[in-house]
């Protein structure tokens, strides 16, 4: 099973690594969400794949029937910070996109040498 995460974490870091070196903000945006989506992933199984009850003491005292609660934490904190930077791609992009009329990279520079060059 670790394998086949392995390989789908691969996957989606190398899918979103060429995605983000394009020119496009969408391009972008769908790039990091992968990537994101790739170190949860991870995470999910750094924390080693097994089953068991919460983390919660109570009835049983085996400490091999829980499962590890630190993987849990790193993920919800995870998914809010790639939550914070879409959120903010989208309304750059959006903002970019209402100033210039277009989403490529590369009318940026044009547009910023053009600003530049009136002062």
């Amino acid at each position: 099973m670790e394998f086949l995460m392995a390989i789908t974490i691969g996957v989606l870091f190398a899918a979103g690594t060429y995605l983000m070196l394009s020119r496009t903000l969408l391009r972008v945006l769908i790039g990091t969400c992968l990537v994101s989506h790739g170190t949860l992933l991870l995470l999910i199984t750094m924390g080693k794949l097994k089953r068991g009850v919460g983390p919660i003491l109570g009835g049983a005292l085996d400490s091999a029937a829980y499962v590890d609660p630190l993987p849990q934490a790193l993920i919800l904190t995870a998914i809010v910070i790639g939550f914070g930077v879409t959120a903010f791609i989208i309304v750059l992009s959006y903002r970019a996109y209402q100033s210039l009329d277009s989403d490529d990279t590369n009318d940026f520079i044009s547009a910023e040498e053009r600003h530049g060059s009136q002062h």
